[in-house]
């Protein structure tokens, strides 16, 4: 398992996901809470695959200790038979110091063996172990984003509040400017102002009645006036004038 392998995987997964929510998003609230636990769910299987590979990597130090442990043993045998050896030899014996040399070399050819797995298992292990470093960096780096994104939800969540507020006021607005209140009240100001017009008319009107009956009255003194003097001429009495 390879350090692409795993996040790769990871990455193609939390990407579809945030993209779908993307795509059919109606409440942020909702989307932001999702997307945290989508990234916490890729968090966990990212633990998960590098839980796997560090157990991996473990088996391969434990095997190579082993071979190294087993290539010393061996060495440690090989020796011992061949001092066992070289004794029977000095004593004589040579055909127990022959049979102690042959286990001296199965015991340097297992040596030999132990020494070459334990060889060829170090480059596997060096490898390994760099894949679970970066496994282990872009682990915390994916924590850090999601408590980032943990931090940033309430933030986000309130803009987004914020901005819908704001859209509604702006409807609200544009619903006024559509059902304009002031052209109501000029119309009705206007119809005042026709009823005030009215009242002044119907007062001028009555004034003017109310001259004109003086203006009669007046014109019925002047005609008193002159039958009086004509019934003085008449009956020989000299007018006001005349006296």
């Amino acid at each position: 398992m390879t350090k692409q392998s795993i996040f790769g995987r990871i990455a193609q997964l939390t990407k579809a996901n945030i993209n779908a929510l993307l795509d059919s998003a109606e409440d942020p609230q909702k989307m932001l809470d999702q997307m945290v636990r989508d990234f916490t769910n890729s968090i966990a299987d990212a633990e998960s695959a590098i839980a796997e590979t560090i157990g991996n990597l473990r088996l391969l130090e434990d095997d190579h200790r082993e071979d190294v442990q087993a290539a010393g043993e061996w060495g440690r045998k090989a020796l011992a038979a061949s001092r066992k050896a070289d004794e029977l030899r000095s004593a004589g014996n040579t055909v127990d110091a022959d049979k102690f040399d042959n286990l001296a070399k199965v015991a340097l050819g297992r040596q030999l063996t132990s020494e070459n797995e334990a060889k060829a298992a170090e480059p596997q292990i060096a490898s390994q172990t760099a894949i679970v470093e970066k496994l282990k960096t872009g682990l915390n780096t994916m924590k850090t984003k999601l408590g980032q994104l943990t931090a940033k939800r309430s933030e986000l969540i309130a803009r987004s509040k914020t901005a819908a507020a704001q859209s509604q006021v702006m409807d609200a607005v544009k619903s006024i400017d559509m059902l304009d209140p002031t052209s109501e009240v000029s119309r009705f100001e206007d119809k005042i102002r026709r009823e005030e017009a009215k009242v002044r008319g119907a007062s001028e009107l009555a004034e003017s009645s109310l001259d004109a009956q003086f203006e009669s009255l007046d014109d019925l003194g002047e005609l008193t006036e002159v039958d009086a003097r004509l019934a003085a001429l008449k009956s020989g009495t000299p007018s006001s004038i005349e006296q």
